[in-house]
């Protein structure tokens, strides 16, 4: 159970990192969001314009999910593999190709973000 948290952690961890305003910014459409990890780990993140959403993780495991803004916030639902949490939503940060940011997953630990030109 720990670990499909920690999965779970990870994928919603870097949605502080999505581009938008009131609705998602076109930047992060046909671009990745990685999210790096002081220990070397890394989440790769992958929107489309029609609400589908994808993760990969460092250690090959995929994450599968629907996004929604809602007001300010990008919110993930419908995630397969299922995780302790049904729903997760946090605030929006507008940003553009090459730009990279800070924050922290939902479990305080620092991470660092870009938004990387293409799919890769």
């Amino acid at each position: 159970m720990l670990r499909t948290l920690a999965v779970a952690t990870m994928a919603v961890a870097c949605l502080v990192a999505w581009p938008g305003r009131a609705e998602m910014n076109n930047a992060v459409f046909g671009n990745t969001v990685v999210t790096r990890y002081p220990d070397g780990g890394w989440v790769k993140h992958w929107f489309n314009p029609d609400g589908t959403y994808a993760a990969q993780f460092s250690d090959g495991r995929r994450l599968a999910a629907r996004w929604s803004v809602s007001g300010e916030r990008v919110c993930l639902t419908h995630m397969r593999p299922n995780m302790l949490i049904p729903r997760f939503c946090t605030d929006m940060v507008e940003a553009e190709v090459g730009e990279t940011w800070q924050s922290r997953d939902p479990l305080g630990r620092r991470v660092q973000n870009v938004l990387v030109a293409g799919r890769n």
